[in-house]
């Protein structure tokens, strides 16, 4: 099994869950988040920012900003982690810096409290 952890666009999060959900991917944990990506960085201004020069950090300017966004993370059987990548990418690819990141993690064990049932049998299956 896997951990799917996937960081979008604050306004993408509804369409995301909706998509999983019809793909047969219903459990999830989200949460919010501050956070940016390289791209909004030139690196060599931040490199003369980070040793103090004081024209470098001022033409940061702005992209230092954190922006919101969503981080959610689903745990799946291993069958499930393409189905769920590519659901995630469909509907969060615009092309354009921001769309987001995913991180696929191999999870030991799931427990479902409740009955104390382990493995891939507490997981959401198709």
């Amino acid at each position: 099994m896997k951990e799917v952890m996937a960081i979008v666009r604050m306004n993408m999060m509804n369409r995301t869950k909706r998509a999983l959900a019809d793909a047969g991917i219903s459990s999830m944990t989200a949460r919010d988040a501050l956070g940016r990506g390289k791209g909004l960085v030139d690196l060599t201004v931040l490199e003369g920012a980070e040793k103090g020069y004081e024209e470098a950090i001022a033409h940061l300017g702005q992209s230092q900003r954190l922006i919101p966004k969503r981080i959610f993370s689903v745990v799946v059987p291993d069958k499930l982690v393409l189905k769920t990548v590519k659901t995630i990418i469909q509907v969060n690819q615009t092309g354009k810096s921001g769309d987001g990141k995913i991180f696929i993690m191999p999870v030991q064990d799931a427990v479902r409290v409740r009955t104390g049932e382990a493995g891939d049998s507490v997981l959401d299956d198709l």
